[in-house]
């Protein structure tokens, strides 16, 4: 699905910050002023959204995985919302420093869920204190609030998408940090310097927000059907090779009916021979 210029233009994400707030660095990405406030030219913004749409598919397309993030007001529900339709990790609470940097202790956080689970459905918890069991219950439900969306996340991402760089700064500094790709909505009072793939957009219009994030989840939709078909290809290329390999090829084949065919001339041979013996024999009794 195409983002074109009307649906931002409807979306209000050409509405930048004011003009005393501005980032120079976006200047490229400013199409004018007006009564203090910076526009932002849509013309560049649709032709950043295809290059990372693009950039998404592929990596969709690969098997890889795309971390979203958006835990300001405005993008949460949308951030949620649209990665949970392509099957993607997010966070929209509180991003926990050293989330990336830090990785196997986020992991052992999310074990650890995954153990009060099973202490739940084996009965471990039944022999321990109502308060105890409180304090579990209350640790589980801190632990689904800020990790329970990247449970599934063995890894570490392969791209993070954010919402508002300023806002998201540790995710941005910490991929950064590790040479994971960003792709981030950045408005005028942002730095653009940091980001892979750049979104001059509205990070404050949840509409705006939405319309981005359709186009990008679209494309990785569309990255993630066209993996199954190839997956699908390769599994019957495979099966394709092995059924060729059992089958005997055609000169194999005519070499095979022709040695059976002498053996079994062969054997006819010896049992003809075996007669006319017997025969001599049978006429002397006589």
């Amino acid at each position: 699905m195409r983002t074109n210029f009307d649906q931002l233009l409807e979306a209000g994400a050409h509405f930048g910050h004011l003009k005393r707030k501005w980032n120079p660095a976006m200047a490229p990405y400013i199409y004018m002023e007006r009564n203090g406030i910076h526009i932002i030219d849509l013309n560049k913004t649709v032709v950043k959204i295809e290059e990372a749409a693009e950039a998404m598919k592929n990596l969709a397309r690969s098997g890889r995985k795309i971390l979203f993030v958006g835990t300001k007001k405005q993008a949460q529900e949308v951030v949620a919302a649209h990665a949970q339709e392509v099957g993607m990790p997010y966070i929209t609470e509180r991003w926990a420093g050293g989330m990336l940097t830090n990785f196997p202790t986020i992991r052992k956080a999310v074990k650890k869920m995954s153990q009060i689970d099973k202490m739940t459905t084996d009965g471990t918890l039944d022999n321990v204190s109502k308060r105890e069991k409180l304090q579990i219950a209350r640790q589980r439900e801190k632990l689904e609030k800020n990790l329970g969306s990247i449970a599934d996340m063995t890894r570490l991402p392969s791209a993070v998408f954010v919402v508002d760089v300023i806002k998201e700064k540790i995710a941005v500094a910490e991929a950064n940090r590790l040479g994971i790709p960003v792709f981030g909505i950045v408005d005028t009072n942002s730095n653009p310097n940091n980001i892979d793939f750049v979104i001059p957009s509205n990070d404050d219009a949840t509409k705006a927000i939405d319309v981005i994030l359709t186009a990008l989840c679209a494309a990785i939709q569309e990255g993630l059907e066209e993996r199954k078909v190839e997956k699908a290809d390769e599994n019957a290329a495979e099966a394709q090779a092995e059924n060729a390999a059992e089958a005997p090829a055609p000169k194999e084949r005519r070499q095979r009916i022709r040695k059976a065919a002498n053996k079994a001339d062969a054997e006819k041979v010896a049992e003809v021979k075996e007669e006319a013996k017997e025969e001599p024999k049978a006429e002397e009794e006589a």
